[in-house]
């Protein structure tokens, strides 16, 4: 669950506290041109205000509507499908073509709520079940890799920090990134065995371990929803942790330094050690997308963006960077 959707629980919470009913709506399943992915969520409070998104706001406008006229009255989870026609498309505002089927508990309950955000807050990955025949949703423990599941009859969404980035090097890029990967789900471990630089790491939500790199990423149990990030400049760390997460199913390995000396550094490791080059070729270095970084914060955001990025499967060839018209920095992404 992201930075946004920990505001709607907040905001659902609050409301239930308030004595306000509160109707959860969650996205079950998408044709075609639909706005936005399964497990999307909203809540809808009972005077008709809205927090959160399912569409690009005309689905929100139609519930905010049924809810003022009374129709999400009651306990029982029910399911509404919009878009099935052009007409009803044409009528509700999706893309030509799209049809989304959402399931609504139009009574969510405050102490689910409650239990719901202790568990976030333990960073404790939750499996969501809402079954429509019994009515009743329920929490439990998911395992890592789960995702939604729709059957028609139970709906399962997962929440809590799905993915996991491993930062090698506490320095101030670190810092950065850190905050951002929070922001955007990940559960954040630092690793620097550098007593003066881990010493004053204090991003809160994170945790530092003073291991060696590779030996943290291993004891990670890696699996496709691991990131790695190298930012030390030094091989001695560097290396030996990208040597293990190239070889591993980690979505996204990249290191921090200049085109040359990620080049180099493809060559000690194909030479030296026992991969391969398409492992190799997997390397993200420079790290980070070519926006002309130059600063801690700018480069950051490029690692950020590009991790974004590989995770949605977006292909970066043909971007077409313009080039900056000075040298850039030995940190700069490139």
């Amino acid at each position: 669950m992201d930075s946004v959707d920990l505001q709607v629980l907040a905001t659902a919470r609050q409301w239930a506290a308030q004595g306000r009913r509160v109707a959860w709506v969650t996205v079950a399943r998408t044709w075609g041109s639909a706005p936005r992915p399964p497990g999307s969520w909203l809540v809808v409070r009972d005077d008709g205000l809205i927090e959160g998104s399912v569409s690009g706001g005309c689905i929100e406008d139609d519930l905010v509507a049924r809810m003022r006229a009374g129709e999400m009255g009651g306990t029982q989870p029910f399911t509404l499908t919009y878009g099935v026609t052009q007409e009803e498309a044409a009528r509700i505002g999706l893309p030509c073509g799209g049809t989304l089927e959402v399931v609504i508990e139009p009574s969510a309950s405050a102490a689910l709520l409650d239990e719901l955000a202790a568990r976030l807050a333990r960073r404790q990955l939750t499996t969501k079940r809402v079954d429509l025949q019994s009515g009743l949703t329920t929490l439990a423990d998911a395992p890592r890799g789960a995702t939604w599941r729709w059957d028609g009859q139970q709906l399962h969404t997962v929440h809590g920090p799905q993915w996991r980035l491993l930062i090698v090097g506490a320095g101030q890029i670190s810092r950065y990134l850190a905050q951002m990967a929070l922001a955007l789900d990940y559960e954040v471990t630092v690793c620097d065995p550098r007593e003066e630089h881990s010493a004053g790491w204090d991003v809160p939500g994170t945790t530092l371990v003073s291991s060696m790199p590779d030996d943290a990423f291993l004891a990670m149990v890696p699996d496709p929803r691991c990131a790695v990030v190298a930012l030390t400049h030094d091989p001695k760390l560097d290396d030996l942790v990208l040597l293990e997460a190239l070889k591993s199913d980690a979505f996204y390995v990249g290191a921090v330094g200049s085109r040359l000396n990620n080049n180099r550094r493809r060559q000690r490791l194909t030479q030296h050690f026992d991969l391969t080059v398409e492992e190799a070729a997997r390397l993200h270095g420079p790290v980070g997308l070519p926006i002309g970084s130059h600063t801690p914060p700018e480069i950051a955001v490029a690692i950020a963006a590009e991790m974004v990025a590989v995770r949605n499967g977006v292909q970066m060839q043909g971007l077409g960077v313009v080039p900056q018209p000075h040298a850039p920095s030995s940190c700069a992404v490139a």
